[in-house]
């Protein structure tokens, strides 16, 4: 709405300096509706850079100081060889067609060639120059879309057990959309649980959110454009995915698999520890009753059987670690009565 509030204004002062420029210097539009016909012209020129704004939405400003930089230095490069002699015997005709032609040619180039790189090739051409500031070193979080429809990274910001500027690039926001718009209706169900999320995360005065507009149209997967984008911004990439960390960790790119964390958060529990645990069913052996703990882990109480729906205290006695993660082999510490 702002926006074009400030669009309205333009348009105006585009009409009044057309309107202006036909009374002040009536050889550019005469007639008997100079004015009308100026502050016509006025607002078809303003109406024209609107046209053009919309045409160029989403272009951001690192792509505009890379197509900058790209024509600036083909200029630079087609002025070199203009200079350089080649063409001295040319006549004046046939030498503006030749610089032309250079400057056009070398401008394409240098534009096409500044847009696909990436900072550090900014950095190896002006190697005194950084894009970021140097005193206070941002801390990046690149969620993808498995992690924020998980929902614990949620958890994580709000307890401040992670600190840092949350980036959401618009390709992953744009399929969560697309997963919260599918016909499947788990799918369906995913997606809105992850606009929620991210919701969430939005509303917590904690920390920062980022919309990043970047993308690499070159690039068709998802998980690809998420390396390059982390390795760009200098960022910490958290999924869940198992694959992408992998990819990520090939290119030397810092992540965080929020599985793996959870894994590692878990309590070691040694033989002789005593755990507090509510039998909720039976065992697959005869007498054994099965609890978990708060982070998930099952554990197999012996003689526990006839204590199903009981709070209990259990001595560990060995630990079994298997694919779906850590079981807990324990006896009473308290037998029940011989009956």
């Amino acid at each position: 709405m702002a926006l074009w509030v400030i669009r309205i204004l333009f348009l105006a002062m585009c009409c009044t300096a057309g309107y202006a420029v036909s009374q002040v210097r009536p050889e550019y539009v005469g007639g008997p509706y100079s004015g009308l016909l100026g502050a016509i012209i006025g607002f078809g020129f303003g109406w024209l850079l609107i046209a053009v704004d919309e045409m160029l939405k989403g272009f951001s400003l690192r792509a505009f100081s890379a197509t900058t930089f790209g024509l600036l230095l083909g200029t630079v490069v087609a002025q070199l060889i203009d200079h350089s002699g080649l063409f001295e015997n040319a006549d004046e005709a046939t030498r503006w067609l030749i610089r032309l032609c250079l400057f056009l040619s070398f401008g394409y180039i240098g534009i096409v060639l500044a847009m696909r790189s990436n900072k550090e090739d900014f950095s190896l051409i002006i190697p005194y120059v950084r894009f970021a500031p140097q005193n206070k070193p941002e801390n990046l979080l690149l969620l993808d879309t498995s992690v924020i429809i998980d929902g614990r990274i949620a958890d994580l910001l709000e307890s401040n057990f992670i600190e840092g500027i949350v980036i959401v690039p618009r390709f992953v926001l744009k399929e969560i959309q697309q997963v919260a718009d599918s016909a499947d209706p788990l799918k369906r169900a995913r997606g809105r649980r992850g606009l929620e999320m991210l919701n969430r995360i939005q509303r917590n005065q904690k920390c920062e959110v980022k919309i990043h507009d970047g993308d690499f149209p070159g690039e068709k997967e998802v998980d690809t454009k998420l390396v390059h984008l982390a390795r760009n911004l200098n960022a910490k990439l958290f999924t869940n995915d198992h694959n992408l960390g992998k990819i990520a960790e090939l290119q030397s790119v810092k992540h965080v698999n929020l599985h793996d964390m959870a894994r590692f958060m878990k309590a070691s529990l040694l033989p002789g520890e005593v755990v507090s645990i509510r039998i909720a069913r039976d065992g697959k052996d005869k007498g054994q009753g099965v609890g978990y703990l708060p982070d998930g882990t099952m554990v197999v109480v012996n003689n526990a059987q006839t204590m199903i729906g009981q709070q209990v205290d259990a001595v560990v006695q060995s630990t079994l670690q298997t694919g779906a993660g850590i079981i807990v082999f324990s006896d009473l510490k308290v037998p029940p009565p011989a009956v």
